[in-house]
């Protein structure tokens, strides 16, 4: 009799328009954009869940241009939204998508336009679309294993000064659940004529191809952010007295300067 009860109850709950909580499993996720937009970012989506539902959500973004996070970017005044947007600068809005996507528990609850915006959040009129399906795509997968840097976040660091070539190397690393889970080898040049060292090299503007026999800059790089994924420590990669290594088999760069880059950003996550 009492099962009976709870079932007319739930039924009766449901046909009121009561939604029944969305449940996850507990763990932090991540999702992230296999491509770069045309403006250079790369969206990430990171989602914790606790006692089955979501109490964190953090949207943020890595650029192909070779800066720093996009949150830090926004805040440091140098992304531009706030002189156009009357809602605030990107990271402002950003925040508030993400207190929506906790407060709603689910990214299925939140309304997303044909034009990619919402009309469920007040305060935000960026485009939404990139986030909340991230959102699905991190919750749809396995969270991600502890890791041991103390502190999630992004990690910055560059080159003190530009080499005799003009380049001066950065990296940005992501860290999520203690674990590095996306690393970007980059550089900037000492003037406008040129943009980042990966656009360059994906353009087959950088020249190394026509000599490497490893592939042109952002392969070998690609095969050395990889290595560090595996490895999830920069000092766990031998490097010889050339500053190259033989530990990656696609990489016959000079390493010496990514890893130590590396090192000194995770600094801030140990």
């Amino acid at each position: 009799m009492k099962r009976m009860i709870a079932i007319a109850t739930l039924l009766s709950l449901v046909l009121a328009g009561v939604a029944v909580a969305q449940s996850y499993k507990d763990g932090v996720y991540f999702a992230q954009q296999s491509t770069y937009s045309s403006s250079g970012w790369r969206y990430q989506a990171v989602i914790t869940v606790s006692g089955g539902k979501i109490v964190k959500a953090e949207w943020n973004a890595i650029s192909n241009l070779g800066v720093v996070d996009k949150k830090s970017y926004a805040a440091a005044g140098k992304y531009g939204m706030a002189k156009v947007a009357k809602n605030g600068e990107w990271h402002l809005q950003a925040a508030k998508v993400e207190a929506a996507l906790v407060a709603a528990g689910s990214p299925e609850k939140i309304a997303v336009k044909a034009d990619g915006k919402t009309d469920a959040i007040a305060g935000a009129s960026i485009t939404v679309k990139e986030f909340i399906d991230l959102a699905k795509v991190a919750l749809a997968s396995a969270p991600v294993a502890k890791g041991s840097y103390k502190k999630d976040g992004w990690y910055f660091a560059e080159a003190k000064a530009f080499e005799s070539s003009g380049w001066k190397d950065n990296v940005l690393l992501t860290v999520v659940n203690g674990r590095i889970v996306d690393v970007l080898w980059n550089g900037s040049y000492k003037d406008a004529t040129k943009k980042s060292k990966l656009v360059e090299a994906v353009a087959g503007r950088y020249g190394m191809a026509k000599a490497a026999k490893k592939g042109e800059w952002n392969v070998q790089t690609a095969a050395m952010e990889a290595a560090l994924l595996a490895s999830q420590d920069p000092a766990k990669i031998a490097v010889k007295a050339d500053g190259k290594t033989d530990a990656v088999s696609g990489a016959s760069i000079t390493v010496k300067g990514f890893l130590e880059l590396c090192a000194e950003a995770l600094k801030a996550a140990k």
